[in-house]
């Protein structure tokens, strides 16, 4: 064994994680991403399990060199969030396209050149070593930019239900501003999506004093949670933030006041916060100012 390792052919990653951005895998269709890392891993001599649930694709592949050691893991996903409307493009997000040494493309920094870092330096290494200690995985989904529920969590499960287990993890997520590793961190925010409709009642806009407008309803308790300082954060962690990610109301033509309103926000929670804490402390919040408000529309906020 030697100690060793040439430097990485960056066409060659550049190459693989082209390839995977051309594919457009908007969460959570998968669109062949996974079937080109399978190649590659199959190659090497990776024993792959597909472990689809509902509506995603995920694979765990794992080699194993006989030899006993650790067991490293690569997880990643190979989803997308949506591209939005094309001409707000410089390049089309599909296209990968290389333009004064910059990739630019939908999955260029979260995931895919991730990704193809992660398969080239095993063949790299695999071609190098010849023979190493422990067991080489890969852990990737195709459920992370969206609902989350049939990705890394279920994979998880059915490898402890069959008693795989693993040492370490390498996660392919973007972690570098400035320097390499400068927005490492110690664990992981917490995300809760949560969904309110907002009930009012509709009308003509010539008449307000028949009708209750669920818009006006929502401004200003949005506005207020929106400034609400949830917590400090810590040593570890920013403060946790509140945004709204979706508002959605109206019929469609200009003098009509809707009956109601759908707002989705989201909580990236520290862990001076909990899932719970944050649950309540919404409901109370929102109670308390749509009650002082002239308003007297029903509103109703539930976790997705």
């Amino acid at each position: 064994m030697t100690n060793s390792i040439e430097p990485i052919d960056d066409t060659e990653t550049l190459a693989l994680a082209q390839a995977l951005i051309t594919k457009p895998s908007v969460s959570p269709k998968d669109e062949g991403c996974q079937a080109l890392m399978i190649e590659r891993l199959t190659a090497m001599g990776f024993d792959i399990t597909p472990m689809p649930f509902a509506d995603v694709e995920n694979f765990w592949a794992l080699k194993d060199s006989g030899i006993p050691g650790p067991t490293l893991v690569f997880a990643g996903h190979t989803d997308v969030v949506p591209a939005g409307p094309l001409t707000d493009w410089t390049f089309p997000p599909f296209a990968a396209t290389v333009s004064d040494g910059w990739l630019y493309g939908r999955g260029s920094a979260d995931m895919k050149s991730a990704l193809a870092a992660m398969i080239i330096a095993c063949e790299r290494f695999i071609h190098q070593q010849g023979t190493f200690t422990g067991k080489i995985g890969f852990l990737i989904t195709s459920d992370e930019e969206a609902a989350a529920k049939h990705g890394t969590v279920r994979v998880m499960q059915a490898l402890a239900d069959a008693k795989i287990h693993f040492d370490y993890c390498v996660v392919g997520e973007p972690s570098s501003s400035q320097t390499l590793g400068d927005m490492i961190r110690v664990g992981r925010r917490g995300s809760l999506n949560a969904h309110l409709v907002i009930r009012g009642k509709s009308g003509h806009v010539a008449y307000p004093d028949t009708l209750i407008n669920p818009i006006h309803q929502a401004m200003p308790a949005i506005n207020a949670l929106a400034c609400k300082q949830w917590d400090q954060g810590n040593d570890f962690f920013p403060a946790t933030t509140f945004q709204v990610s979706n508002f959605n109301a109206g019929v469609g033509v200009q003098n009509v006041v809707p009956g109601d309103a759908q707002i989705e926000f989201n909580f990236r929670y520290s862990s001076a916060s909990t899932q719970a804490g944050l649950i309540a402390q919404t409901k109370r919040f929102w109670t308390h100012t749509v009650s002082t408000s002239k308003s007297s529309g029903r509103s109703q906020v539930s976790p997705f």
